[in-house]
């Protein structure tokens, strides 16, 4: 496994190629003080995993992975930084894992024996390609169910049965311990009914799995339990990676687009409350976001401003103090000609803001809305 490293400071090149150093799989492929540089070498080079520092001049390790995405390259991404603050705009760049500083042997170890598994796995798959299994479709967004052409139901056994395949279902077939899954989702109970618990949960789990022809979708070991789906339609992991292709939306991917934004049927799980996916939850949430308004940005562009204002009047229901959104909002009923509706929007926007949070619409906000506002008092006269 080709891997490169870039930070600033050249104490964490030596520290870092003295762990890599120890494993085999890993052959450094080139150490780099600034993204500039690395990302030459990205762009005319075979590279499969990248540890980046978030903290660097002139652009960022968040600046370098967005540029990396938007260019259409998948290549892995491992952040290393000193905040740990930053770890959910690190996954929105679709970054493979995130260490903190000081980085430790054993959890380096880890990271680069995933990475290594996962590349095995995608090559292999790369040469016997899976086919995707057309009688069902699993969706999480607004909800957990398993659809069959066949008109089979979902009927889960239980509600942990429906937690433990949405908590296996995120780790994309990952092994996860059983001390894991009891921590996380039969907290609370003492030790031997959590595993009792457990292992009804998982029993019940395979024969629903049967049903739908994935039994063997699920795996085992005595510690451990993994879901995997290939082959079978995921509508989270599709619109995520529809989002990670899509980095730049144009006349050339627009209709596939809005195709994608149509696969988001509500936020992940829906209704249903797990401690345990919070993170998870709103890092899709902020993802299908930020889509949507580069999406809206595109219709914008192409004069379709009737589409872009159903799609933004969308995402102020989910966040009415949604600024970025508002702003396309305002562009589009200046660009419908629709004063009225432009009036309207900013005094709602101003309204909801003080009395929610007590303060007035930001000097952006304000100046465009007085642009717009100018525009079309000119256009009237």
């Amino acid at each position: 496994m080709k891997v490169i490293i870039i930070d600033d400071e050249k104490a964490m090149h030596l520290i870092l190629k003295r762990m890599l150093a120890k494993m085999a799989e890993v052959e450094i492929a080139g150490i780099f003080s600034d993204t500039a540089t690395a990302y030459t070498h990205v762009t005319h080079h075979e590279v499969d995993l990248i540890f980046v520092d978030i903290s660097m001049p002139r652009e960022n390790g968040l600046e370098f992975a967005q540029r990396l995405r938007e260019s259409g390259k998948g290549t892995k991404l491992v952040f290393i930084t000193s905040h740990k603050e930053y770890a959910l705009p690190a996954f929105e760049v679709y970054a493979f894992d995130y260490i903190v500083k000081p980085v430790v042997q054993e959890r380096l170890a880890h990271t680069v024996q995933r990475a290594v598994a996962q590349i095995r796995l995608e090559r292999a798959a790369e040469g016997t390609p899976e086919k995707q299994n057309p009688e069902v479709l699993v969706s999480c967004l607004g909800g957990i169910e398993i659809h069959s052409t066949q008109g089979i139901k979902t009927k889960w056994k239980s509600k942990k049965s429906a937690e433990v395949f949405a908590y296996l279902l995120i780790h994309k077939g990952r092994l996860v311990s059983r001390s894991r899954l009891i921590e996380d989702i039969f907290e609370g109970l003492p030790q031997k009914n959590a595993e009792i618990y457990l292992n009804t949960t998982i029993y019940q789990l395979r024969k629903l799995l049967d049903t739908y022809g994935l039994k063997k979708s699920l795996h085992s070991d005595n510690q451990h339990y993994g879901l995997n789906l290939n082959g079978v339609r995921v509508d989270v992991l599709a619109f995520e990676e529809g989002c990670r292709r899509m980095g730049v939306i144009n006349d050339t991917n627009i209709e596939a687009a809005i195709e994608l934004e149509q696969l988001f049927m509500g936020d992940l799980f829906g209704d249903q409350v797990f401690a345990w996916a919070w993170n998870e939850i709103e890092r899709m949430s902020q993802m299908y976001t930020r889509f949507t308004r580069r999406l809206c940005a595109a219709l914008l562009d192409r004069g379709e401003a009737g589409a872009a204002t159903r799609l933004l009047m969308k995402l102020l229901s989910r966040n009415e103090l949604d600024e970025e959104s508002l702003m396309l909002l305002l562009t589009a009923s200046a660009q419908l000609k629709n004063k009225e509706a432009l009036t309207r929007q900013y005094s709602q926007f101003a309204e909801t803001l003080r009395a929610e949070i007590g303060i007035s619409p930001s000097l952006e906000v304000k100046s465009l809305y007085a642009e717009l506002l100018t525009g079309l008092d000119a256009a009237g006269d």
